[in-house]
């Protein structure tokens, strides 16, 4: 084997065992959470000795800095390859729906580290990721908006005349909520597979953007009787109060049905 050789196959073990080291300590994190788990412990969670952790990462924040900007590069550069040749923005979203999807139902801790972790990072490292985010982000974005502008192929579905900036932002938004938390609900079994949840929220997303009906707009009248609602507070006696008045409902409809189930049931 020549030098040259040599040296790729050794690069190729070493960058399979760093992905191997990644994965590993992404599901310790996401059971454990970040600031509950050591080098020692992130050493062990993965199989390896402390010394064999620190020859691939020098600390916690260089690996979660690691997990991070993988992540987001790869999932933009494959959002990217999936659109291409892909002209319909219809098409486009779900195009982009699913393979968001795919990557969820298949890395649900590394999904959760991405989501929950971030913060941990110094500012320096969180603002290179917060740009690797926006940049897959934008590609959502622009799609949203050409399908506000264009509308659908469907009756009644037309574009917009003006294009509203922060209704592009709402929307967007509101599409990676979607997604970025089915990692904590689906589950195949009771589900479907991702693309079932795909079409799901691709069919709220495009008819939520592009449909007339009379009932698009919620009315000003229920937002006026919200508002002269007064929040009770979340944390505190008030909540507590109201809290227990629920639960002890709850025990009372459980114990009913837990009696009509035993009445009615063989």
């Amino acid at each position: 084997m020549s030098h040259v050789a040599a040296e790729g196959s050794r690069q190729f073990r070493h960058e399979a065992q760093r992905l191997e080291i990644l994965k590993a300590a992404a599901a310790a994190i996401a059971e454990h959470g970040f600031h509950g788990m050591t080098m020692r412990g992130l050493a062990r969670a993965t199989g390896r000795g402390l010394a064999t952790f620190y020859d691939y990462f020098s600390s916690k924040e260089d690996l979660l800095f690691s997990l991070q900007t993988d992540a987001f590069e790869t999932m933009a550069s494959s959002a990217n390859a999936a659109l291409e040749g892909v002209d319909d923005q219809v098409d486009r979203l779900y195009v982009f729906i699913l393979n968001h999807l795919r990557y969820s139902a298949e890395n649900r801790s590394e999904m959760r580290v991405l989501v929950h972790e971030a913060s941990a990072l110094p500012a320096g490292r969180r603002k290179t990721v917060r740009l690797l985010k926006e940049a897959y982000f934008n590609i959502c974005r622009d799609i949203v908006a050409s399908i506000l502008v264009a509308g659908c192929k469907s009756p009644g579905a037309s574009g917009v005349d003006r294009l509203d900036s922060a209704e592009v932002e709402r929307v967007t938004y509101s599409v990676f909520g979607m997604l970025n938390w089915s990692y904590g609900w689906y589950d195949p079994r009771q589900h479907g597979t991702p693309q079932d949840v795909a079409r799901t929220i691709h069919t709220l997303a495009v008819c939520g953007l592009v449909a007339r009906c009379p009932e698009r707009f919620v009315p000003s009248s229920l937002e006026h009787h919200l508002d002269a609602i007064a929040l009770p507070p979340l944390i505190g006696s008030s909540a507590r109060k109201v809290a227990s008045t629920e639960n002890q409902k709850t025990r009372s409809g459980a114990e009913m049905r837990a009696r009509l189930m035993d009445r009615n049931t063989v």
